[in-house]
């Protein structure tokens, strides 16, 4: 984890985020700002727009009013050429990894530096090889092909993947979903030591709150589509919001009702 400075510029900053689909609002209004250099981890339950707000930041969305600024920069209604150098700065740890089947380990790390000519496949493998080492595992691992992986390899497959551009921004979603106890542990640790190495800002979305804890500055609630608390890990068990408190225990009575299907 790294200190921040709270009088110092975000690195992402969203104001009066909103977006809709149809009749269901799912962002109402969020407002967020992340500081450069900062592991910030926002927690909620399913369907309360996490996902939707990292899609808005990537540009995958595009909100239906406020404003989204990288790195001083507005980047709603930005030019696709402008965009992608955006997008060039960011990497992802997808949930369930999402690595290519068809291609060995070395070639899903390096296959965006590839992919857009940016370095040859000689220099690829020897990037890859890097990454490997750097998220622990073994450089024999680079011609083996996903399907020869376990969960959690696959996991470390991915975040090598996401750091293979040396990204000023990575976003998590899920990081530790599917894993035991003892690899989620594992990756929690890659991921706050892999920060450090990349110095890059971080996003996570998360519902394990030991994850939520160890690889977080701050966390956020995100409830309803708006951001309802904000808090370093010291301070969620004593939040002061019964939001938050009933989120954390996973209490059923509270004023958080889950909408039940008949």
């Amino acid at each position: 984890m790294t200190d921040t400075n709270a009088n110092s510029a975000p690195m992402i900053s969203l104001k009066g985020i909103r977006k809709s689909f149809g009749p269901k609002t799912v962002l109402d209004g969020l407002g967020l700002d992340i500081q450069k250099g900062e592991s910030l981890v926002i927690i909620g339950g399913s369907g309360t727009g996490k996902s939707v707000m990292i899609k808005c930041i990537q540009g995958l969305l595009t909100p239906d009013s406020g404003s989204i600024t990288i790195d001083g920069q507005n980047v709603i209604d930005m030019r696709q050429t402008e965009r992608e150098k955006i997008n060039n700065k960011i990497g992802m740890l997808f949930q369930a990894a999402a690595l290519f089947d068809s291609l060995p380990v070395w070639e899903n790390i390096s296959f965006g530096l590839m992919s857009e000519g940016l370095v040859t496949r000689d220099q690829g493998y020897e990037i890859a090889l890097e990454k490997l080492a750097l998220v622990g595992l073994d450089k024999k691992l680079a011609d083996a092909w996903p399907s020869d992986l376990s969960g959690g390899m696959q996991k470390r497959v991915g975040l090598a993947r996401a750091i293979a551009t040396n990204p000023e921004i990575i976003f998590f979603d899920e990081p530790t979903t599917g894993l035991d106890p003892i690899m989620a542990d594992i990756i929690n640790n890659l991921i706050v030591a892999v920060n450090q190495k990349v110095g890059a800002t971080a996003l996570t979305i998360t519902h394990d709150m030991q994850s939520a804890k160890k690889i977080g500055d701050r966390i956020a609630m995100l409830y309803q589509g708006k951001i309802i608390w904000v808090g370093t890990p010291e301070e969620v068990d004593n939040s002061g919001n019964e939001y938050v408190d009933q989120f954390i225990h996973g209490r059923v009575d509270g004023p958080i009702k889950m909408a039940l299907r008949a």
